[in-house]
């Protein structure tokens, strides 16, 4: 036997690594997970108490070989007998133990890879040695997320019991009495910083209290993860950006994996390590291609004492976009300028800019006309309204006007976009925001909304995420018919999801984040970290994979749906901090995360399925998404841009970037009745949950070809 490796800190990104998770049978996992609630002294003195584990097709009991000690010996099923080698405990450690505790249950050798061996080791806290308990009656290796799985599928006696893929058979299901833990951690209160300078800031929090006990607490900026500490330390150095403004906050995390709700967010924003006041050099040798209403920039780029952050680009006087980079990356020296004026000259400069505002001179100036016809992928673009929210969810109705959710102010606006007049349809009951991204999110219309005038919405609540459907008469929210569809969704200040579409199918899809815990994505017993399908009254679809309300799983933070001309789902997920994805959703997909994101990682593990198509974070930070002609639109905050891509196969191709930076950081893409797109921007107020304190632009873009 291959000796143990000493224990390691469990990243939450990586606590539930599953190397082969294909499903291929039904689980029977609960239609609406309960809200979870502390333990009971009753249920706490259970969990205490040793208990059989019985394998639900033989009724036969887990059961140590031979009944021997001896660390390495597997296990396998056996009439239950009472006696010690069947008797079991679930630890506060997520352990579970036998042999009066003096043995835990043990993955042998920490495999990942299915089959692996399950045994009795020694007790040692290793991430081998612990377990969940879910609530199908699975029973999955925390360290590795493959099942306890008894042999073929066997009933006799002395049948060996290993971990293999998860895949929803009878032989992978158990009956305990043993109680898992649910119950997350409190808040880490008290986020705050020490001293901070131009790369480093020191950031701490105050202990979070649990009914077993806080193992880990996961440090993230602007929902991406930057590092995880084991508790009890409640203070890290972390290394940072000079002059890049960044939010910091903290959740805490039990052997459980269960995670708390996300401390206060604590701004900062490093100085600058040296004072610089030389601007770049200008760039030069710029370029300017027409074809068709578009128009085509390049030139060399411009050189900086320390570096080039970006570069404004402006056609006469008016800047029209930007092109950024980063610390450790300088920006492209590529402009695309689109919905021009045909049979038009149009004049353009670009300036340089380092990283504390010192701006180049112009260059040389650059003179193209346009052609006459449209020839290219948009015609114009014009703004149909404005607003001092957040517009997140929108739908068009048949006479061609919107609806919008507004994310932080909780109501929804019916916008005639002909004439840009606005009428407040009312506030959506129960909504809470989470000082983050969650608040009002994804609007969907019945596909018979005329007759029935059921309006679907997905938003966070003071305790979770839920799909609600309310009825609109005389152009008003009528609350009183307000019937809660799906409740039980995790919340959290990041990665809340929020997107709705019904499907060619009748069906309501909608996509869940993560909720900060990148396990709930593998479980298949969470609604969180996946695409679901539900009827329009709320009730599970019968040819749903899983006998619940999941449709796909292994995401992180979903916020684009789509179907094409073929009935086919298309989705967006941001990714943490290398590459955000579109993924074709096949029923019952596996999609890899957290052991995949995007092509790094895990991703090649036999199961996951592969993204069509990846964009690194800082062009990417994609939401929506959009088909019109089976050509795909991708709104993209970070990234400032609309990506354009064809459809073939099942592939993406011919990718495009437009307005690159033209209107800053755009939300939602929507197709519109004429054959374009609805656009809209989200600058402001980004991550504050502040109602009313953005300034963004609702745009209609006319697509050529």
């Amino acid at each position: 036997m291959m000796p143990h490796r000493s224990r390691r800190p469990r990243l939450f990104v990586l606590s539930a690594v599953v190397a082969a998770l294909t499903v291929a049978a039904s689980l029977a996992v609960p239609t609406v997970p309960a809200a979870q609630a502390a333990p009971t002294a009753q249920a706490a003195q259970a969990a205490a108490a040793p208990a059989r584990i019985t394998s639900v097709p033989s009724g036969r009991c887990l059961d140590v070989t031979g009944n021997v000690q001896t660390p390495g010996t597997g296990v396998n099923i056996y009439d239950c007998n009472n006696q010690a080698n069947q008797s079991w405990t679930f630890s506060t450690a997520s352990e579970l133990k036998t042999f009066a505790d003096t043995r835990c249950l043990d993955v042998a050798s920490h495999a990942t890879t299915s089959p692996a061996k399950a045994q009795i080791y020694t007790c040692n806290g290793g991430a081998n040695q612990q377990w969940r308990l879910n609530a199908n009656g699975t029973i999955t290796g925390v360290e590795s997320g493959l099942c306890l799985d008894v042999t073929g599928g066997k009933t006799a006696n002395s049948t060996p019991v290993g971990m293999l893929t998860c895949n929803g058979s009878a032989g992978q299901k158990f009956s305990t009495s043993l109680t898992p833990d649910t119950t997350p951690p409190s808040v880490p209160g008290n986020a705050h910083i020490g001293t901070l300078t131009c790369d480093s800031v020191g950031f701490g929090w105050n202990a979070s209290t649990d009914n077993v006990g806080v193992t880990f607490y996961d440090v993230f900026h602007d929902g991406q993860l930057m590092t995880s500490v084991a508790a009890p330390a409640r203070r890290v150095d972390l290394t940072v950006v000079a002059g890049v403004k960044w939010g910091l906050y903290v959740n805490a995390r039990d052997a459980a994996g269960n995670v708390s709700q996300a401390s206060r967010t604590v701004s900062i924003t490093p100085p600058q390590c040296q004072a610089d006041t030389q601007p770049p050099t200008a760039p030069t040798g710029l370029t300017a291609t027409a074809s068709g209403t578009t128009v085509t920039l390049n030139w060399k780029a411009a050189t900086d004492n320390i570096s080039v952050r970006a570069y404004d680009i402006y056609r006469g006087s008016a800047k029209v976009g930007t092109v950024t980079g980063t610390a450790s990356s300088t920006p492209a020296t590529t402009f695309v300028d689109s919905a021009l004026a045909p049979v038009t000259t149009y004049v353009y400069v670009v300036v340089a800019r380092d990283g504390q505002a010192n701006v180049s001179v112009k260059s040389a100036t650059a003179s193209v006309k346009t052609g006459s016809g449209y020839a290219q992928a948009v015609c114009s673009v014009s703004q149909v309204g404005a607003d001092t929210d957040i517009p997140w969810g929108l739908v068009t109705l048949a006479d061609g006007s919107l609806l919008y959710s507004r994310r932080d102010a909780h109501d929804i606006v019916h916008l005639n976009p002909s004439t840009g007049a606005k009428t407040t349809l009312g506030t959506v009951p129960n909504v809470s925001s989470t000082d983050g991204e969650g608040g009002l999110l994804g609007l969907a219309i019945a596909p018979d909304f005329a007759s029935t005038h059921w309006l679907y919405i997905m938003h966070t609540s003071a305790t979770d995420n839920r799909i609600v459907r309310i009825k609109v008469e005389n152009d008003k929210l009528v609350n009183s018919s307000e019937q809660v569809l799906l409740s039980g969704i995790l919340r959290n200040k990041f990665h809340d999801g929020g997107r709705l579409r019904f499907g060619p199918d009748g069906k309501l899809y909608a996509s869940t984040g993560d909720a900060q815990n990148g396990d709930n994505a593998q479980n298949l017993a969470s609604l969180n970290g996946k695409v679901l399908r539900l009827n329009a009254d709320g009730t599970v679809p019968s040819d749903n994979p899983y006998g619940s309300y999941v449709w796909s799983y292994g995401h992180r933070n979903p916020q684009g749906l789509a179907f094409d001309s073929q009935g086919r789902l298309w989705e967006q997920e941001f990714g943490n901090s290398v590459m955000d994805e579109t993924n074709l959703i096949v029923k019952g997909g596996n999609y890899g995360w957290p052991a995949c994101e995007g092509t790094t990682g895990s991703c090649g593990t036999a199961g996951f399925r592969a993204p069509a198509q990846t964009y690194p974070t800082s062009e990417g930070s994609c939401s929506g998404i959009a088909i019109v002609r089976d050509v795909l639109y991708v709104a993209c905050e970070r990234g400032t841009r609309l990506y354009r891509e064809v459809i073939s196969g099942t592939s993406l191709t011919n990718v495009q970037v437009l307005f690159n930076g033209t209107y800053g950081r755009l939300r939602t893409v929507e197709p519109a009745p004429d054959g374009g797109l609805w656009l809209t921007t989200s600058n402001l107020g980004d991550k504050d949950s502040i109602a009313n304190n953005s300034d963004e632009k609702l745009l209609h873009v006319t697509l050529g070809m």
